[in-house]
């Protein structure tokens, strides 16, 4: 049981020491990936709608 309640101690230490980010960070951060993702989902989209004509020209 020590081992838990020391475990559980040496947690909080070790979560007081962690560099939090800002909100603002936070914020800018969760757009980049918002964007990326949109942007990542285009291109694969455009990659697939060519790779099928192209396929359907072969074929």
């Amino acid at each position: 049981m020590k081992k838990i309640g020391r475990y559980f101690k040496e947690c909080w230490l070790e979560m007081k020491k962690v560099s939090w980010p800002t909100r603002q960070v936070v914020i800018h951060s969760t757009w980049v990936v918002i964007i990326s993702t949109i942007v990542f989902a285009v291109v694969l989209g455009l990659v697939d709608i060519l790779l099928g004509l192209g396929l359907d020209l072969i074929f």
